[in-house]
């Protein structure tokens, strides 16, 4: 069994994926890669991801499919994933490489009887033009250097939510829960994390700078104009997460408080850009999406909406839209997230 499998899923990557895939590479044996060719017409991305596989074929495998969007480039990579771990790089983005190695020792040096459901690295959003990249690291929430449980992880600070970009799962878990993200959606990283939650039961942090978030491109799913174009996207992962969440019946304790904090996030990140783009429709989508969760949950409703990213964002008038739209920006310039 290979340690570690890599998904990448890959559409029109063929400018930037070599790094992605030179990035991993150096895990050797212990690794398999698997390069999601998810329809890619524009350019020779099949073509590479082929190369790859042909030069390195204990290593790599291509995968080539029918356009299906990145939660189904998942997919596939998990279908076809034999190792004990598995992690998802976006092909614009790379890991860094003395970070790689302390990450693949800490796996093998796991023992088979006391294995993590999931490993948390940190990661560096590597914004284009930035002069300090921004490390999202969690030595303040979670012990160090030892496997834990949910009990005795510490508080959240608001930027430090677990991303895909952090997470790496056991496979075995994944393919138990049943995981499947939909086609043709943008921004189901989240589900990716978030729904595997409830089988998590031990867990490791490795405190290194593990994973390089890239941002730069105008065509990329974070860019503010683009997010706003697919608001209806966000929307639909969001009451995803909230229906799983509430069929999930997630005992009281830390997970479940985490979790509602997530939901949290989610809300405001779906508010204020529909507050941004400004419409009347986006307004009431806004409006809209709210009641979906009261309609939902009376309780969980009132702890979305009344804590404070809540309040921030249903700031009632157009007063109210402009602060909340100054508290974005803010974040925005200390995080650099889009």
């Amino acid at each position: 069994m290979k340690l570690i499998s890599f998904a990448i899923p890959c559409y029109n990557s063929a400018a930037y994926m070599r790094k992605c895939i030179e990035s991993v590479l150096p895990g050797g044996d212990d690794v398999e890669i698997i390069i999601v060719d998810d329809g890619s017409v524009k350019d020779n991305t099949g073509e590479i991801a082929d190369e790859y596989a042909a030069k390195y074929p204990t290593i790599v495998k291509a995968v080539h499919q029918e356009n299906g969007g990145h939660g189904q480039a998942v997919n596939t990579g998990l279908a076809n994933a034999t190792g004990k771990y598995f992690k998802v790089v976006d092909s614009d983005d790379w890991v860094d490489g003395k970070s790689y190695k302390r990450i693949l020792k800490t796996l093998k040096n796991f023992n088979e009887d006391n294995e993590p459901d999931m490993v948390i690295a940190n990661y560096v959003y590597d914004k284009v033009g930035a002069r300090r990249k921004k490390v999202i690291h969690y030595d303040n929430v979670f012990p160090l250097d030892k496997m834990f449980t949910w009990d005795e992880i510490g508080n959240f600070k608001i930027d430090q939510y677990i991303l895909m970009h952090s997470v790496i799962y056991r496979t075995e878990l994944l393919k138990k829960c049943g995981l499947q993200l939909p086609k043709h959606t943008f921004y189901v990283d989240n589900i990716f994390v978030f729904e595997p939650l409830t089988e998590v039961k031990n867990m490791y942090y490795i405190n290194t700078n593990f994973y390089r978030y890239f941002i730069g491109r105008d065509d990329q799913s974070v860019n503010e104009t683009v997010m706003i174009g697919r608001i209806d996207q966000q929307i639909a992962v969001t009451k995803r997460m909230i229906d799983f969440f509430l069929d999930s019946n997630v005992r009281p304790g830390k997970r479940k408080n985490y979790m509602i904090n997530y939901l949290r996030i989610m809300m405001e990140v779906s508010s204020i850009f529909l507050i941004i783009s400004g419409t009347k429709e986006n307004l009431e989508k806004k409006k809209e999406l709210w009641n979906y969760v009261k309609n939902k949950d009376a309780e969980l409703y009132r702890k979305l909406r009344y804590s404070l990213l809540g309040s921030t964002v249903n700031i009632p008038g157009k007063g109210g839209r402009a602060i909340s739209k100054y508290g974005y920006k803010v974040m925005n310039k200390l995080i650099g997230f889009n």
